[in-house]
């Protein structure tokens, strides 16, 4: 019995050693900048490999040559909004981020195919969204680790700003914020929209309660469309809970008499039952 216990503890002692895994840092470790540029989201996914003593661009990082800029799997860039960099349109989207780092200057391309791992094995022009050459500007501060920064905010655009070593490039984002802010501001301000009334009806009706305020809400919604067989459906549901059963059926046969019109199965089939049941 001990010998079979002393076996069988270890036994148990290889088993947990076979399954333990060792954790070590990255070399190169994965960071996510996720920045607020206006009102548009933008993240950037990237590994960022150190200098540690070597020389980077011109030597580990060829000139002339596409570059994950950063290392391990592509850098991934992601914008909430359609935008343009440089003066260049860029749709809403994720891209892998890449450049060809020169001594005077980079290309930095925005790829629209996201998920390789480095670069592609054989390049597809096609799939270049944006390319745009940027100026290489030389610093006297140092930067041991790759790093992608967004700054110099304003309310259309900022800069982002590539570097490593004593090189950096730089490249704008313009942002719609102007557009989107004037937008919302002349939609809230001209009141509420007909699917707002629509979605505010049928939740009173659904819940049962505020239904003359859920009549009022299907009346401004038929205003802009006295024949929508769905939102004539819904009012007569709300004047039959109000009690205005001859009305109602009117207005059931009403929207059913369209539905059919325009081959609406479905609300053909719910008015229909509607009808039989209010008989």
């Amino acid at each position: 019995m001990k010998r079979f216990l002393i076996t069988f503890f270890t036994i148990s002692i290889l088993i947990t050693t076979s399954n333990a895994q060792i954790i070590t840092p990255m070399a190169s470790p994965f960071s996510k900048l996720e920045q607020k540029v206006g009102i548009t989201d933008v993240t950037v996914e990237y590994s960022r490999p150190s200098v540690n003593g070597r020389v980077i661009f011109g030597d580990l990082i060829p000139f002339g040559e596409v570059w994950r800029t950063g290392a391990n799997v592509n850098t991934k860039f992601t914008v909430s909004d359609d935008v343009k960099i440089n003066g260049k349109s860029l749709k809403k989207g994720t891209y892998a981020l890449y450049t060809v780092p020169n001594k005077e200057n980079w290309d930095v391309i925005f790829y629209l195919k996201s998920d390789n791992w480095g670069t592609p094995k054989t390049w597809d022009a096609t799939q270049e969204a944006v390319r745009i050459t940027v100026p290489v500007k030389k610093t006297t501060a140092f930067f041991e680790s790759f790093t992608i920064n967004i700054g110099d905010f304003k309310t259309d655009e900022a800069v982002v700003t590539l570097a490593w070593e004593n090189t950096k490039v730089l490249f704008k984002i313009e942002v719609p914020t102007t557009e989107k802010v004037e937008k919302s501001i002349k939609q809230v301000m001209a009141g509420p929209s007909t699917r707002d009334y629509i979605l505010a009806a049928r939740y009173y009706l659904e819940q049962e309660k505020e239904l003359d305020l859920a009549l009022t809400y299907i009346e401004k919604a038929l205003e802009s469309n006295q024949n929508n067989f769905g939102n004539l459906r819904t009012k007569a549901l709300i004047l039959y809970k109000l009690n205005k059963k001859d009305l109602a059926k009117q207005l059931m046969q009403q929207s059913l008499d369209l539905a059919k019109k325009e081959d609406q199965k479905e609300y053909i089939k719910l008015n229909e039952a509607s009808l039989k049941e209010w008989k």
